[in-house]
This record gives structure tokens, sequence and C-alpha cells, in this order.
């Protein structure tokens, strides 16, 4: 996109941001951190998981920051307690149907959950589907997966596979393969990019899994570097 620089508040602090890029993007790079799950780079963002609600104002709904650009003289509070109370609360509705023993240590719901400061869910589990281990390559487990459909669209925007989607509505919602195959015997061509894409290790290398070396993963997003200290 063409145009200069945008002026905006962030926080009571004027930023300034490129034209195209997200409040997000401006957000980490001047260090104010906001929850984020379904984004990733590389991928479409989609603005579904609700982590990064962000309050505008002059706005009556918070808007997600992930998707949501920046105009001129914007005010945005990013980490005030509106925006804090709405993304400490999808952080621990997730929480709540998370298995007691997560699958990656690296996991970013977790990250996310214990720099907000969010523990013991007060939600009860819905719940979960069994392990899918019929995959040669890709051990699955559905009752880690937020449903952030960040490996639907590594599946079918980047790979242009189109093995993995959505069935059911609501609380049926659930990732499927193909016509709710089991992952073994669907199309899936185990490239791995839905595991790069995983956050949470629904989806993880069959061997990692079976040798429980999860721990030894290092999957974080360029933008989530920032956890283990790293620059961005």
């Amino acid at each position: 996109m063409s145009g200069g620089p945008i002026h905006f508040v962030l926080d009571g602090r004027e930023v300034e941001a490129v034209p195209g890029e997200s409040i997000l993007q401006v957000a980490e790079r001047y260090g104010v951190r906001i929850p984020h799950l379904c984004y990733m780079e590389g991928l479409r963002p989609d603005g579904n998981c609700r982590a990064c609600m962000v309050e505008i104002e002059g706005e009556r709904v918070l808007a997600p920051s992930c998707w949501r650009q920046p105009v001129p003289d914007m005010k945005v509070s990013a980490t005030g307690a509106r925006a804090r109370a709405s993304q400490r609360m999808v952080l621990e509705l997730l929480l709540a149907d998370m298995p007691d023993q997560p699958y990656r240590q690296d996991s970013e719901l977790l990250l996310w959950a214990a720099e907000l400061g969010v523990t013991s869910p007060r939600f009860p589990r819905r719940p979960q589907p069994p392990p899918d281990l019929s995959h040669p390559a890709i051990a699955v487990h559905l009752d880690a997966c937020i449903q952030c459909t960040r490996c639907v669209r590594a599946c079918r925007e980047v790979q242009v596979n189109d093995v993995i989607g959505f069935a059911g509505r609501a609380a049926d919602a659930r990732v499927v393969f193909d016509l709710e195959d089991p992952m073994g015997p669907s199309t899936c061509v185990a490239c791995g990019e839905c595991v790069q894409a995983c956050p949470t290790g629904a989806l993880l290398p069959r061997l990692v899994w079976e040798t429980g070396t999860a721990d030894e993963l290092s999957l974080l997003s360029p933008l989530d570097r920032s956890f283990a200290g790293e620059t961005v």
C-alpha cells in the first residue's frame, strides 16, 4: 500500500504505523504486549480467537487488533482495564477445555495465560474427542484444539492441499480431515504445515509425541519469540 505513516495513540503514547499494518503488529513493534492465538505471520489474519481485543475510543465494542488497521488520530487502549478483562476471559475460557498435561510446554495459550496471570479456570471442561493416531507422521489430539483455524489456513492457503476443514456449528464445531475421516486414511500428504501452525500441540510430529520430546520443540511464530527473550 502507498501513503505516508499513520500516527495514532496507543495506550496514551503516540505511535507510527506503516500503511497496511494491523494494530497488533504496531503494538508488538512498540513493546505493547497483546495476546493473540489465531494470528500467525505468513497467514491471512482471521480475527476469530478474540484474544487480542482492544478498546478504541468512540466505539461501543472492542475490536480484534490482529485484523483492525489504525487510522490517523485513532486512540487505542490495548492494556487498559476493559481490554485486559476481555483478553483474560478469552484465555480462561480456552484453558478450561485444555488437557491436564499439555502436549507442548511452549503452548502459546499457556504462555499468554501465564503472562496475563490467568491460572485455574473457573469453568467446567467440556467433553473432548479421543486422540487420532492413525497417521504415521502426525499425532492428532483435538482435546488441545482451540479452533484458531491456523491449521486450516496453512493447509488450504499455504500448501493448497485443502485437507483440513471445519464441521458442525457453535459448541459442536470441530476440526475435520476431508469428510470427517481419521487423519491417516485422509488425503493428507504429511507436509507438516499444519503442525508448524498449531499453537497448542493439538497437532504434533508422531515421533515427538511417542518419544516424549515435545519440550525440545521450538515452533513459536516470529511474533512470539519474545516469550523466550528474543528480539522480534
